[in-house]
């Protein structure tokens, strides 16, 4: 494995409120081989959803191919949240209490691989993230 390509994608229903996270791993073709997706719970904002999909991301990464992998392989994480990628890439502030304590466990997870660039892209190139994150949303909070 040289490069890996995960989009991820963050959602809360009424902001804040009951959140989900949708990840896409894929090579550098752009062919997915895995897919993910997780109920947060209750009362998170948009913004911890968008970090919480990067760290989940990671760590499962880690979980499913090891150190060792993580260490010789390059991660690009796509992500539509400005807030995220800008944050991560210091050209934004990071003012907010919650988020600043995601920030950190995203920055130190970083250290376990060898390269990890982070990529601002639009909502609609990030389809199937955001499709796993509204399916969770729909079938947890449908009444």
């Amino acid at each position: 494995m040289k490069k890996i390509i995960i989009n991820v994608d963050g959602g809360a229903k009424n902001n804040p409120g009951p959140a989900a996270i949708g990840v896409v791993f894929s090579n550098e073709k752009g062919e997915i081989f895995k897919k993910f997706s997780h109920f947060l719970g209750e009362n998170f904002t948009n913004n911890e959803a968008e970090y919480l999909a990067a760290i989940f991301a990671l760590k499962k990464f880690k979980q499913i191919f090891g150190n060792k992998l993580a260490k010789n392989t390059e991660i690009e994480i796509r992500s539509d949240s400005e807030l995220l990628v800008n944050q991560i890439k210091g050209k934004y502030k990071v003012l907010d209490p919650k988020i600043q304590s995601l920030f950190l466990e995203l920055w130190n997870l970083r250290l376990d691989f060898k390269k990890i660039r982070f990529r601002l892209i639009k909502r609609e190139n990030n389809k199937e993230a955001d499709k796993l994150v509204n399916e969770i949303l729909n079938t947890k909070t449908s009444s």
